[in-house]
């Protein structure tokens, strides 16, 4: 009797991809006193490196501005190698999309607190994301995309 292969889902390796840190008007910024627009851009990637083996980018980007002046932008592209083996198809989908920058998003938030620390600001702390959500987006989006080209 041959007995069914577990299904396996595990962290390889988190790493940084890129990094990068500006403050295109320093030192004036440094004299305003308003609270800054923060604006947060959150991208998710994933391609598979070989068979069960993904590669994850989850890539924040920080804007944060008063008025027109950039005080600073950070982006962060952490990542992550992951073995997925032995799961449904199906299943696939949602470890990529959910449960991977689920994993990813801790690093992330704390590389872009840092920075915005060393840079010379407060600490931008940036609340909790629910990739679930994001992905039912992504689905939605796709689907209504298929729906809309001819055939």
């Amino acid at each position: 009797m041959s007995q069914v292969p577990q299904p396996i889902f595990a962290i390889e390796r988190i790493y940084v991809k890129d990094l990068s840190v500006e403050v295109p008007n320093a030192p004036e910024i440094f004299n305003e006193h308003e609270a800054p627009q923060v604006d947060v851009n959150i991208t998710n990637a994933t391609r598979e490196v070989q068979t069960g083996i993904y590669d994850v980018v989850l890539t924040l980007t920080i804007t944060a501005k008063i008025k027109d002046k950039t005080m600073f932008l950070v982006e962060v592209a952490q990542a992550g190698v992951f073995q997925i083996r032995n799961v449904p198809p199906q299943d696939v989908g949602p470890l990529l999309g959910i449960a991977c920058p689920n994993v990813l998003f801790p690093y992330a938030r704390e590389t872009v607190s840092t920075l915005s620390t060393r840079a010379g600001f407060p600490p931008v702390v940036l609340a909790p994301v629910s990739f679930e959500a994001l992905y039912q987006q992504q689905l939605q989006q796709a689907q209504q995309q298929q729906g809309a080209k001819p055939n």
